[in-house]
């Protein structure tokens, strides 16, 4: 099984910056994509940034480009989102994702979520 493991959500004003961290287990598993996603109160979870762990390319919804940026650690088993110019439409619970092989199986496995509130 894997265990991500989520910090660094909290309350900020619009303007501010936070950062989520989220580490993942050791595995049996091949870790292919880490990424966040972020769901709202009466919205549907929407993806935020993906980075592969193996070249390291990234993919950012067009609401947080140039405002967010999502990094790996050097062992590429945790994953960072660096959030700058936060506004209020950024409020959220975020939830790490990671997608895992193992013998051709895609596996997937979520964070328990971290709540992020933009005040203006």
């Amino acid at each position: 099984q894997v265990q991500l493991v989520e910090s660094g959500g909290g309350l900020v004003q619009a303007g501010g910056s936070l950062r989520l961290s989220c580490a993942a287990s050791e595995s049996i598993f091949s870790l292919n994509v880490m990424g966040w996603y972020r769901q709202a109160p009466g919205k549907e979870r929407e993806l935020v940034a993906t980075i592969s762990t193996s070249g390291g390319s990234t993919n950012y919804a067009d609401s947080v480009k140039g405002r967010f940026t999502i990094s790996r650690d050097s062992a590429k088993t945790t994953v960072y989102l660096q959030m700058n110019s936060l506004k209020p439409e950024d409020t959220a619970v975020y939830y790490c994702n990671s997608e895992w092989l193992y013998h051709g199986v895609r596996l997937v496995y979520w964070g328990q979520g971290t709540q992020v509130t933009v005040s203006s």
